[in-house]
């Protein structure tokens, strides 16, 4: 029998946010010449790279989309991994992007990736958060903003223009 899911958020919805957010990052750090979007494999860097694209279009901003790569479920597994010479992200804004903030797990070990660099700054975009974290972080830029319980799902589809959802399990 197939786990029941309500969708929380249609297509258009998802993209509403997503540009939302892009706007209150291009609001906050207007005067950044460059931005570093680092998005979380797999959806975060799907997320980061809409985010870089609707930044690029309404911003003189520049931005720099890189992919972090890490086992979510263990991050001491295998290291955290980008590749991205440090020059490169040097007394920049970084905003690191994943799809869903639970536990803030993945957000920690995705940011100390940058903790032997000095960067201007690094904040957080998440297309949901659940209100569930364990770790001292929180999300700059949210989408939406759900509370659930720890024993339900959120799934973040996104995919080709039309597809894009988000469902709760």
């Amino acid at each position: 029998m197939a786990a029941k899911r309500t969708l929380v958020l249609n297509a258009l919805q998802v993209e509403q946010k997503i540009s939302r957010m892009a706007y209150e990052i291009y609001e906050n750090n207007y005067e950044e010449k460059e931005v570093i979007v680092a998005g979380i494999a797999p959806h975060g860097f799907v997320l980061g790279k809409r985010i870089a694209a609707i930044l690029e279009k309404i911003s003189p901003i520049r931005t720099k989309l890189i992919e972090i790569k890490l086992n979510k479920d263990d991050p001491f597994d295998t290291r955290t991994q980008t590749k991205v010479p440090d020059k490169e992200i040097r007394d920049k804004v970084i905003i690191l992007v994943d799809d869903v903030l639970n536990s803030g797990k993945t957000l920690i070990y995705g940011v100390k990736l940058f903790m032997n660099v000095p960067v201007k700054k690094i904040i957080t975009a998440v297309l949901v958060d659940r209100n569930h974290t364990r770790y001292p972080v929180k999300a700059d830029y949210v989408g939406l903003s759900l509370s659930t319980t720890l024993q339900e799902h959120i799934s973040v589809e996104l995919s080709e223009k039309g597809k894009d959802a988000v469902y709760l399990q």
